[in-house]
């Protein structure tokens, strides 16, 4: 795992964004990001990245470990220890099964719909670390985890889930903007007559925008500001250093 942090830091409990993708042997490094900078300066918090099962950090043995039968241990791994498309998915499976664990959530671009993912744009590609969903035994089992059919009603406060925003694009010919507006569709309709559910579930979708390569700078600053903003309400983030 890596952990961005300011050097004076000391040992106390503070505002944390957790980043992870976990997929199609993907390796997450060390890389400059204004948003781990934002997290350590602005806000006084940490950026942590957790090399999950899944990804290629560790050989193919790793991404073995979190793909196909083993695709739960990706979401075991970053529960144990946000990110988009992929990473989308991860995020959706982790509030479903452990919303207790984190203050909010930020899915961009995610894979929600694990049964039909393969029927829409370039899905069928991705068989080769999700399974094929037409043959009974992959069926059985992404339909475990998959972020759309596993939400439920919060039936205690344990069970309430964190504050969600769930971004898309109008224009995205990778992970078709579908999955997105599914999962936030049936993610409110479970907690509308729940007591329990205070939190906000929102969805973002941005206009004349794709999946996010080539994506002009214009746009990347709308997004951060939106998911800043949003971090900053949800966790009640204070501006430390300007």
């Amino acid at each position: 795992m890596f952990i961005v942090r300011r050097n004076s830091d000391k040992v106390t409990p503070k505002p944390c964004l957790l980043y992870g993708y976990g997929g199609f042997n993907i390796s997450i490094q060390p890389s400059f990001s204004i948003t781990g900078l934002m997290m350590a300066d602005t806000f006084d918090g940490l950026m942590a990245l957790p090399n999950i099962r899944g990804g290629g950090e560790y050989g193919e043995k790793w991404h073995n470990g979190g793909r196909l039968f083993n695709k739960q241990n990706v979401f075991d791994d970053f529960q144990g220890a946000r990110r988009g498309s992929n990473g989308g998915l991860l995020v959706g499976a982790c509030v479903n099964q452990r919303p207790d664990l984190f203050g909010a959530a930020v899915a961009q671009v995610g894979v929600m719909d694990m049964l039909r993912f393969h029927k829409f744009t370039i899905g069928h590609a991705w068989c080769s670390d999700y399974g094929n969903p037409d043959e009974k035994d992959h069926f059985e089992n992404v339909l475990k985890y998959s972020p759309l059919h596993n939400v439920k009603e919060p039936k205690s406060a344990n069970e309430e889930y964190p504050s969600t925003l769930i971004l898309t694009a109008d224009h995205d010919d990778r992970v078709s903007p579908l999955h997105s507006l599914k999962f936030a569709a049936a993610l409110q309709d479970a907690v509308k007559d729940s007591k329990y559910q205070k939190k906000p579930i929102l969805l973002r979708v941005y206009k004349k925008a794709g999946h996010g390569a080539g994506k002009p700078t214009t746009k990347r600053i709308e997004e951060a500001t939106d998911i800043f903003t949003f971090i900053m309400k949800s966790l009640n983030c204070e501006i430390k250093h300007l």
